[in-house]
């Protein structure tokens, strides 16, 4: 990793700018170029740089561990394992973690980022899906997920199964990087004035009026738990299920690992505690091209449960610039705390985090990345079959 000239400086490029915002997909080419994201001897891939994100793969192997934990200003990760790892598994040609045992696997990409550059991580769309908590611990820094401004250092990344056994390997991406200068929040009264000019959120494929939209630090979004008893509005993870292997895609059959729930009378659902749901927002959302936004894990406003582990929404997601759809609905993943929680159509339990880009993306979430849940109507992550009988209206 280079400490001065960036190789985009050296090859006569324009550096990278000081804007404030979201690192876009251009940025992020510069900012490997410039080798503040590097990977050794791998080759990071151009279909690693999502619109507003880097996905970053697994390593060689993963530590087993007897809990979690984080470490301090004053140690590395690898000095604090000592006495928490038990067992070293070899991920090169695939293995499998068991379920509600913490793993915590180096990841190949290293950073090196200016002094006035943070990242923030975030699983995947279908590693959050799948039930799979994860969460990235840097050195000497005592936040989850949070890349300090600055830092210089491997990543790693703690892995813990849930409803499921996985199966991963070495190279796979389960989490993602964005890099952000500055400040970078949008405010409510830039939220309301954003609903006005570049409409976020539809409901029925009509703009909510900025008066309807619920905001506070962030916008909220709610279920969609409509329709008659025999329409099922989600799902819910089964126990004791065969491992998923994550490299493959439409491999399973949804009913072998899934229960459809239908809602009560009145459109309601009671959530048993700790246990895994999918289900969809009401509201469908668009992100354009100079927005980013992350679903907040957890609003202890809304009622004693976790919804949406997988937190980011980049630049493109459920947009469309010819106007001919309008958002796509955001797949929540709820598990409720200690005790059964009852929850109710358009009940608010989510809320959206909305930032500015430094620049508009110009690769944009959707079909031409091959974007796998851009207008989807059901919330079961690429790994499972079409299902026959899909979630929605």
């Amino acid at each position: 990793m280079t400490e001065t000239t960036s190789a985009g400086e050296r090859a006569g490029e324009a550096p990278l700018g000081s804007a404030e915002g979201v690192l876009p997909s251009q940025a992020l080419r510069r900012a490997i170029e410039a080798e503040w994201v590097s990977s050794g001897d791998y080759r990071i891939r151009p279909e690693a740089v999502q619109p507003a994100s880097i996905d970053l793969r697994l390593g060689d192997f993963a530590w087993a561990l007897r809990c979690s934990f984080l470490p301090d200003v004053d140690s590395t990760v690898e000095e604090k394992i000592e006495g928490l790892a038990f067992q070293r598994v070899d991920l090169r040609d695939g293995a499998v973690l068991e379920r509600d045992r913490p793993y915590l696997v180096p990841l190949i990409e290293e950073l090196a980022l200016p002094d006035d550059v943070r990242g923030k991580a975030n699983p995947k769309s279908s590693t959050g899906r799948l039930d799979v908590f994860t969460r990235v611990i840097t050195d000497r820094h005592h936040r989850f997920d949070d890349v300090r401004a600055g830092y210089r250092g491997r990543l790693y990344l703690e892995i813990v199964p849930r409803s499921f056994a996985i199966q991963v390997s070495s190279g796979l991406s389960l989490n993602q990087l964005r890099l952000t200068r500055g400040d970078a929040r949008l405010g409510d009264e830039e939220i309301r004035e954003m609903q006005d000019s570049s409409p976020l959120v539809y409901l029925d494929s009509e703009a909510l009026p900025r008066s309807e939209l619920a905001v506070s630090d962030g916008l909220f979004l709610s279920l969609d738990l409509s329709g008659p008893a025999d329409r099922a509005v989600g799902y819910r993870a089964k126990k004791n299920s065969l491992p998923v292997d994550l490299s493959r895609i439409r491999a399973y059959r949804w009913t072998d690992y899934w229960d459809p729930v239908y809602p009560e009378p009145g459109g309601r659902v009671v959530l048993e505690p700790e246990i895994f749901y999918l289900l969809l927002s009401a509201e469908g959302v668009c992100i354009p091209p100079q927005v980013a936004a992350e679903m907040m894990a957890y609003d202890p406003t809304a009622g004693e449960l976790r919804t949406h582990y997988a937190g980011f929404f980049d630049p493109g997601f459920g947009y469309d610039p010819e106007g001919r759809h309008h958002g796509s609905r955001a797949a929540l993943e709820v598990r409720a705390r200690d005790v059964s929680f009852m929850v109710e159509h358009r009940q608010p339990v989510c809320k959206l985090g909305l930032e500015r880009m430094a620049e508009p993306a110009e690769s944009l979430y959707g079909a031409g990345l091959g974007s796998n849940y851009q207008g989807q109507v059901t919330m079961l992550s690429k790994h499972f079959e079409e299902q026959t009988a899909a979630v929605g209206p």
